[in-house]
């Protein structure tokens, strides 16, 4: 599925074919992040997070788009997304008045936790989406590099684990090793290269769009610099949702994927990815255009 909404973006020059995508990883992971929450928080709180996380992905989306397409300067999509995002969290307060008997703050501080995780985070990655240059390359790194790193971690953990046992987060997660860890990050590196020579190779041949970063083999060292960045935080993101799983005292987010788990234990590790992909784009955007 992923492949298939990337390829119809390439071959369409629509980042629209993408968005339906991150809207359907919003739409099912906060209704997992609801799921999961269970009874501490109510129906109608679930619902106003429900269409907080798709509102604020489809403004973002259409707004940017129109914007882009129409040639309008500044860009107020951020502005439009934020907009959507506050309105959601003002109506989870203004529950505190109208069902006074039924919110608690503690229900609603749960209701705002599910308002972020994760439609926050893919609202960042609808940014990458919506770079004007580089957004092919920021989304194969966000959906490549993580896995190649996710595997590398595991296959290092397994070999090499019993002899360095050293644990990275033992009270969030016992079978993560600290040489796991570094295996991963040398499997962002080792993606990164090969990221690099696969996009040069098929924006040769037509494939990918061009872009100007693979044409300069200087560049390569921004590519292992970013792997590296970007395996670092997908193993952070990773923990991160190991450790909400901890605290809800449940072993997945969700049951949609059998035997994997939820949406959300597919791209846990890919939320905080694109935060430092898109970080690193952009201001190479600003800095060389």
């Amino acid at each position: 599925m992923l492949l298939g909404f990337f390829v119809l973006r390439v071959y369409f020059s629509e980042p629209l074919f993408f968005d339906l995508l991150i809207l359907f990883f919003a739409v099912v992971g906060s209704y997992e992040m609801c799921r999961a929450l269970g009874e501490r928080i109510d129906l109608v709180q679930r619902i106003v997070v429900q269409l907080t996380s798709a509102g604020m992905i489809l403004a973002y989306c259409i707004s940017d788009t129109v914007y882009q397409r129409q040639g309008i300067a500044p860009n107020y999509s951020p502005n439009i997304a934020f907009v959507v995002f506050m309105a959601g969290i003002a109506v989870l307060f203004s529950l505190l008045v109208f069902r006074h008997e039924k919110t608690s703050l503690s229900s609603m501080g749960f209701s705002a936790l599910a308002c972020f995780y994760p439609s926050v985070f893919l609202l960042v990655l609808c940014g990458v989406n919506h770079m004007p240059s580089y957004s092919e390359i920021g989304i194969l790194f966000v959906f490549v590099l993580c896995p190649i790193a996710d595997c590398l971690a595991y296959f290092t953990g397994k070999f090499l684990g019993k002899k360095l046992p050293m644990k990275m987060a033992p009270n969030v997660s016992p079978n993560k090793t600290v040489i796991g860890g570094f295996g991963g990050i040398v499997g962002g590196a080792i993606g990164a290269v090969a990221l690099f020579y696969a996009y040069y190779f098929l924006a040769r041949v037509n494939i990918l769009p061009p872009a100007d970063v693979v044409e300069r083999p200087i560049n390569l060292i921004l590519f292992v610099g970013l792997g590296v960045l970007t395996a670092a935080f997908a193993e952070l993101g990773d923990l991160v949702e190991s450790a909400i799983k901890r605290r809800l005292d449940i072993k997945d987010m969700g049951n949609i994927l059998p035997g994997h788990g939820g949406i959300l234990d597919r791209i846990d590790s890919t939320l905080y990815a694109c935060l430092i992909v898109c970080f690193v784009l952009v201001l190479r955007i600003m800095i060389v255009g």
